[in-house]
Order: C-alpha cells, then sequence, then structure tokens
C-alpha cells in the first residue's frame, strides 16, 4: 500500500534543550518531522477518493470500536463504496504514525472529505447527532439529495 512511501520517511528527533525549539505550537514539530515524501504520499492517499477513512481494519472488519462506529454511520447515510477510501493503518506502522503527524490528530480513525480533515469518531458521531454529517455528505455529492429535498429543488 503505502508502506513503499512511508519507510524511512520519519527522522529522528534530536534530543533538544528547551531552547533549541521556540515556543510555537508543536504543528511545526511536527512537519520537521513528517518527509516531504510521506506527506505527499499521505496527501495523495487523502485525495483519492471523496471520502477517505483511516481506519484499523477494514470496513468489513473493523479492529477497534472507534473504527467500527465510524463506518456504521456512514453505513446509516448509505455512502457508496465507490465514492469512499479506506486505509487500514495496522498494515503499516509508518502510515500509522505519519498520518497522526499529517492531521495534527492523535487518534484513528480519522476521516476526510474533498481532501479535508473532518476529525476523528467523537467528531463523526455528534456531527452525525447534529444533523451536520448528512448536510456535508450531500454538499459534498457523496450521497445524493433526498427525494423530498430533490422534488422541492426541481419546483
Amino acid at each position: 500500500m503505502l508502506r513503499s512511501a512511508f519507510r524511512s520517511s520519519l527522522t529522528p528527533l534530536a534530543r533538544a534543550t528547551p531552547t533549541a525549539f521556540p515556543s510555537s505550537s508543536t504543528s511545526l514539530l511536527f512537519r520537521r518531522l513528517l518527509s516531504n515524501e510521506s506527506r505527499d504520499a499521505i496527501q495523495k492517499a487523502v485525495s483519492s477518493s471523496p471520502l477517505v477513512v483511516f481506519m484499523k481494519g477494514t470496513p468489513d472488519f473493523p479492529q477497534c470500536g472507534f473504527s467500527r462506529a465510524v463506518v456504521q454511520v456512514l453505513d446509516l447515510h448509505g455512502v457508496p463504496s465507490e465514492k469512499m477510501h479506506t486505509f487500514n493503518v495496522l498494515e503499516d506502522a509508518e502510515l500509522r504514525t505519519g498520518i497522526k503527524e499529517f492531521s495534527e490528530w492523535p487518534t484513528i480513525p480519522q476521516v476526510y472529505v474533498n481532501s479535508e480533515f473532518v476529525g476523528g469518531c467523537d467528531i463523526l458521531l455528534g456531527m452525525h447527532q447534529s444533523g451536520e454529517l448528512e448536510e456535508l455528505l450531500r454538499k459534498n455529492n457523496i450521497i445524493p439529495e433526498s427525494a423530498e429535498q430533490e422534488a422541492v429543488s426541481q419546483s
């Protein structure tokens, strides 16, 4: 999968005194650890489909409860498989670490819609409960408009 692009991509963090790094956010540090090659490979993966999920396991066999919850929520919304691409981070330790650095989000699963980071399981569940997820999926043509909405828009 992405293993070759990630191999040897993370440089070891040199031990540093507190003054070696400015007191800015850790995002600068993350960007320095993830090589350009790895960042490009992840960006390509994120852009590979309208909906991308980095998860533990596969949609048919999720390997953690959070990944299972994300898959179930997406199934509830009727996301077609051809509009979703998933990456099993358990198959590639470098991808598992790299995606966390890429998004600056510490947990997996991670969901991207049209190359934009949406969040993890908790964010997705909150969006589902509020109706924001359905709106986001429709706005990005991942799921079709409902029959009611199509009838109103055609009148």
